[in-house]
This record gives structure tokens, C-alpha cells and sequence, in this order.
């Protein structure tokens, strides 16, 4: 039996922008939240004294990430080599430089020759041998549509028959690898992809244009008596037999995932059988507060009243409230700055709600009974902001249609009712810059 740890989607270095700088450290708090993340896993894996750990891809935000981030998670699997414990770490889609050629976060550890580090940056089976037996790894990089964009043979093809044409050859590749594999050795498969039967998040729209969905079919193969996965941030189990499982982002990358519940994976593994645990992490909380302002009396007290019920403590906090343009002077901000001050970080985001709405006029259509006069006066029954002056804009209509060019009109109240339309319409603009 061999146990291991698996996890994946660690995308340290960020949410940088949900954090502050730490004084004492001189490091962003949400970057240390990623690595006291990452280290809990370790620990675990030390702990445990595993096997083996395998990691599904996505170790930082992109290929390119600054020395500092990549010094973090180094340290951390440096642990692991130093203990003697075979790491795969698998090239995920933003650990890939754009055109996807190779997985340039991460071959570094190649190039330097890291004991017991074995990088998966193409499909390949990979035999390790681990303090209780031997065992394959077949690994699945994150495969993109680029290289084959550029061939002769997709031209004019449309972008479902690219993605089909990718899907035929990966298969014929993964064909090709299987029947490598020893059938008396434990064989797990470890693949970053987009599964179709996965529920997704954010990391759809993330890769968006760049990746292909994987039939689940396709990876479900009796040979494999683990498939371990990687690029779907919520922790989920796609497959009994073989047993195939998402551990899920090791801490919150963004509002999107406020709910979803963050760890990695213990798997003990043998040939035909395989039974897993997953490990929750006490990670950072996101919290979201809404409160819709437009009716209320006290929108300042209603406001405080929302961020009081929730629970902020350390939290990441967003504040979502819709106000009237009437309203935004009864907002005192510095009072909702001490009322968040628990919050580990907040931002107040106030959407701005018409102070007038057009009502819906009676319908007058080729067969209405309404003269000209009962259409004007059945439109300025819907129109509360001319409420003053609808009875002198009907005798002036009445005067036209009769002709009576000596009537005496109320130009001075007609002025006077368009000067405060024109002062309400410069006054709601001026709200809304204000709230910028």
C-alpha cells in the first residue's frame, strides 16, 4: 500500500490586491496565506511520512512569476526532497508560457537537478520508486490548441474540429503510454484538464480560448488505480472506478470561490484499489455583505446594521450596496472604515440606483378614444417631476390646438420647473463621480 499526498492549483504569489503589506515581514499578507497553505501540506506530507506527493499543476499565477514567490514554494518542496519523498509536480495551464511551450515555472527543477523531483511537463509515464514499492506515474500536462493551430492540416477548420482533432491524438497518445505500463505496478494518471463532467468555477473563464474539455471517459481507464487531477479549484470526487478526485485550490484565489472549502488529499493506493481523504484547511474566510439602501429611511444605519450581523473577523470583505443619488451624502465613509476594521481587508463597492424610473404609459394604440389633450394629460399623470406644472402645460396645449395666441402662459414656472430638471439631471452626475 502506498499512500501519498495530492495536491494542487497553489497559484501562489496570488490575490495580492485582497491582502496589505506586513510590516514585520515586509511580505503581502495573502502571500504569506499561501504559504502557511502550502506549508500545512507539507507538514502533513512529513508528518504522514508519505510515499509520495504529486501535485497537479498551477503553482503560480502565470509562467513568469517574481523571485521572491518562486523562493516560497521551493522552500517548501526542497522539504520534501530532503526527506527523501518522490515529487511529481505536474505543468498546469498558468505555469505554461503563453504559446504553451513547456512548463517554464517549473523546469527549473530539472534544470537544476532536484533530487526526487520529476517534472511533468509532457505525457509521459514515469516509473518512481517509493519506500513501499514501485510505482507508475503517467503524467497529463495541460494541453492547448496552439501548436496545432499552426500546422497545415487544421487550416481552415472550424474550432470544434481542432478540438477534435486534439482529442483523437491525445487519445492515440494516451493509448501509446498505457500500454507501456506493468500491470503488476500500481498505475496512477495525473492530468491537468477541463473534465467534462466537473463542476467548474473561475478557472473556466480563466483559460477561456486556451484548453479543450476531456471527456471523462477517455481518463477513466480500468488500468489506473488513482487518477489524480488538477486545474478545477473546487474540491471534487468524478469518479468511483478508478477513483478520480479534484483536491481543489489550496486557499481562495478570488470571490468566486467564498464557499467552496479548501485543503488537499490523503490516497492510499494499491493495485486495483484506492480510498482517499480529504484534508480541509483552515484558510482565510471571504465574506460578501449586500444591502439594498433604496427604501430605507437611515441607509448609514442600515448599513452599519448589515456589516454588524456579518461575521468579518480577519476576513476578506467586499460590501456590495445600492443606494439612491439622493442618498449618497447620508453615507459617511469614515464610519464604515471603522466599522469594517476587523476585517482582514474590505472594499466598499456602492452601485448607484436611477432617482427616477420611467413608468409605463397606458398604451394608446390606432384604435384609442383619446384626443390630444386626454394623451397629454394621461402622460402627465405618469410623470411625478412635472406634477407642478401639468395644469399650466395643458391649457398652453389647449391654446395651441385653439389658437388662442393671447392666452397667458406660465413660461416663468415652465423655465423654472426645466431649470430644476436640468439641476437634478448635473446633480445625479455629480453623485455618481463622487462614489468614483
Amino acid at each position: 500500500m502506498i499512500t501519498l499526498l495530492h495536491l494542487s492549483d497553489i497559484h501562489m504569489g496570488s490575490g495580492f490586491a485582497h491582502g496589505h503589506l506586513n510590516p514585520e515581514t515586509g511580505l503581502n499578507t495573502r502571500l504569506e496565506d499561501f504559504i502557511a497553505a502550502l506549508t500545512r501540506c507539507i507538514d502533513r506530507a512529513l508528518a504522514e511520512s508519505v510515499d509520495l506527493v504529486l501535485f497537479g499543476g498551477d503553482a503560480f499565477p502565470d509562467a513568469t512569476p517574481p523571485p521572491l514567490v518562486q523562493q516560497a514554494l521551493a522552500s517548501q518542496f526542497c522539504r520534501l526532497s530532503a526527506a527523501g519523498i518522490p515529487t511529481v509536480l505536474l505543468v498546469g495551464n498558468h505555469d505554461q508560457h503563453a504559446q504553451g511551450m513547456g512548463g517554464a515555472s517549473l523546469s527549473i527543477y530539472r534544470t537544476l537537478g532536484v533530487p526526487g523531483v520529476v517534472v511533468g511537463d509532457r505525457l509521459e509515464s514515469h516509473r518512481l520508486d517509493t519506500a513501499n514499492g514501485p510505482v507508475q506515474i503517467v503524467t497529463l500536462p495541460w494541453l492547448t490548441k496552439s501548436t496545432l493551430l499552426t500546422r497545415p492540416e487544421t487550416e481552415g477548420l472550424s474550432m470544434a474540429q481542432v478540438n477534435e482533432l486534439l482529442l483523437d491524438r491525445l487519445r492515440v497518445a494516451l493509448e501509446g503510454e498505457i500500454r507501456r505500463l506493468d500491470p503488476k505496478i500500481p498505475a496512477i494518471l495525473l492530468a491537468h484538464a477541463m473534465v467534462d463532467t466537473a463542476t467548474y468555477g473561475a478557472e473556466r473563464f480563466l483559460s477561456a480560448g486556451r484548453g479543450f474539455t476531456v471527456p471523462m471517459a477517455m481518463l477513466a481507464r480500468p488500468c489506473f488505480d488513482y487518477v489524480a487531477l488538477g486545474h478545477v479549484h473546487r474540491h471534487q470526487v468524478l469518479c468511483e472506478q478508478p477513483l478520480m478526485i479534484y483536491p481543489g485550490s489550496i486557499e481562495r484565489v478570488d470571490f468566486s470561490e467564498e464557499s467552496e472549502e479548501k485543503g488537499y488529499l490523503l490516497v492510499q493506493v494499491s493495485k486495483d484499489n484506492a480510498q482517499a481523504e480529504f484534508c480541509p484547511l483552515p484558510v482565510r474566510p471571504f465574506k460578501t455583505i449586500q444591502a439594498d439602501l433604496t427604501q430605507a429611511e437611515n441607509p448609514q444605519a442600515c448599513l452599519e446594521n448589515a456589516i454588524a450581523k456579518a461575521e468579518i473577523t480577519d476576513a476578506v470583505v467586499r460590501c456590495l450596496y445600492t443606494l439612491r443619488a439622493d442618498q449618497v451624502d447620508q453615507i459617511d465613509q469614515s464610519a464604515l472604515e471603522t466599522a469594517l476594521a476587523a476585517a482582514h481587508s474590505y472594499t466598499l463597492q456602492p452601485e448607484l440606483k436611477a432617482q427616477t424610473s420611467r413608468s409605463r404609459l397606458p398604451e394608446l394604440g390606432t384604435d384609442s378614444a383619446l384626443d390630444p389633450l386626454a394623451a397629454l394629460g394621461a402622460y402627465l399623470a405618469n410623470r411625478n417631476d412635472l406634477e407642478d406644472i401639468a395644469e399650466g402645460m395643458v391649457a398652453a396645449a389647449a391654446a395651441l390646438m385653439a389658437d388662442e395666441t393671447d392666452v397667458e402662459l406660465p413660461l416663468d414656472e415652465t423655465d423654472l420647473a426645466l431649470d430644476d430638471l436640468d439641476s437634478l439631471a448635473l446633480e445625479e452626475t455629480a453623485q455618481q463621480l463622487r462614489l468614483l
